[in-house]
């Protein structure tokens, strides 16, 4: 009987190997980026931050500098930009007093629920603003409404009134409702929050720069 040309395309064994050596390139990828991502999300410490060293998630002592966003051509977003040191809350936090206030925030965040309304670095609800770069909305800078209605001199002073005692301040129709906040747990959340727009989020949200020119130009919140 005469010898048959089996396709390659039908032969079992080929199909047996190509599996087996793609299931292992999956693999062998998946760990690399498994190894790549957690040094991107890995904190940095304040020793980076005294030498000017760039990490995606910066210590906690960033609340103790100012902290900006601005365009980057070579990366085509914005990302955060660390300046000089600033006060916060009228003093420089230890390392250890900073990561307990992050912490604080962070618990505060999950006990008041506030991904019920709010995003945080893009997960949550839709029903109020995001809050990711919330420390750098105009609306809460010198000169800005919110700082303005809440008669304090500076963001995070501001920011924690407003935590306490939002039925104080409407600022639109969907009126943030009195959860209950105390002081500590309000300079807590402040604390979470300059610190998240200190994250490098790879331009999330996006246009944010445009949104604030927006704002300036008479519009409504940055967020």
């Amino acid at each position: 009987m005469a010898n048959e040309n089996v396709s390659v395309w039908t032969s079992i064994p080929f199909w047996r190997r190509s599996a087996a050596w793609v299931t292992g390139f999956a693999t062998m990828l998946l760990i690399w980026l498994s190894f790549d991502t957690l040094g991107q999300i890995t904190m940095g410490t304040d020793a980076d931050l005294k030498n000017n060293v760039t990490k995606r998630v910066p210590a906690p002592t960033v609340i103790n500098y100012h902290i900006d966003y601005k365009m980057d051509a070579k990366r085509g977003h914005e990302i955060p930009v660390i300046g000089e040191k600033q006060p916060f809350f009228g003093k420089e936090w230890s390392e250890e007093e900073a990561a307990q206030l992050l912490h604080l925030g962070k618990l505060t965040s999950q006990a008041k629920n506030c991904m019920n309304c709010h995003t945080l670095l893009g997960n949550g609800a839709y029903f109020a603003p995001d809050l990711t770069k919330a420390w750098l909305d105009p609306a809460w800078q010198a000169g800005g409404p919110l700082q303005g209605m809440t008669g304090k001199n500076t963001v995070e002073e501001a920011m924690a009134e407003f935590l306490q005692h939002p039925s104080q301040y409407p600022t639109h129709a969907r009126m943030m409702p009195n959860l209950g906040i105390t002081a500590e747990e309000a300079k807590g959340l402040v604390a979470f929050l300059k610190h998240m727009s200190s994250i490098d989020t790879n331009g999330f949200p996006r246009n944010f720069s445009k949104s604030v020119e927006t704002f300036k130009a008479g519009g409504t919140h940055a967020q």
